[in-house]
């Protein structure tokens, strides 16, 4: 895959989660998709990633801001740093109660592509931030 269309594979990716498409996103993902949770674990498929996606959109509105992809030669590995904007609406297991807070993160996600399509995602942001962030009275 040449490093221009792994971009523009990253930006259709990024642009359907800012659109809470999930069906746009996972257009995107190999069937055999790797994804690697923040902090957590590896699931794989499609299927386990719909899954995540619809827990996440429960708990979570969220927005992508000023996004930077990098591509590295050959386009079979990218990435993207962002800033979140988000809003935390129902409480997550383990996590602190959800009381519609706001929070502003820094986050990046790594990717792997192959057959034009990405084959891993790997998501980090600082969770001690995160829940700092949240933890605080609105």
């Amino acid at each position: 895959m040449f490093e221009a269309d792994a971009k523009a594979l990253i930006e259709r990716y990024l642009a359907a989660f800012n659109a809470s498409d999930s069906d746009a996103m996972l257009a995107c993902l190999h069937d055999d998709v790797a994804h690697d949770i923040n902090q957590g674990g590896r699931e794989i498929g499609k299927e386990k990633f719909r899954w995540f996606n619809a827990e996440m959109s429960r708990h979570y509105e969220e927005r992508l801001t000023d996004i930077a992809i990098m591509v590295g030669e050959g386009g079979v590995r990218a990435a993207a740093e962002f800033t979140v904007h988000g809003k935390y609406l129902s409480t997550a297991d383990g996590l602190p109660p959800a009381n519609g807070q706001s929070y502003t993160l820094p986050a990046g996600i790594f990717f792997e592509i192959d057959d034009g399509l990405i084959s891993r995602v790997t998501t980090y942001y600082n969770l001690t931030d995160w829940t700092a962030q949240v933890s605080k009275a609105d």
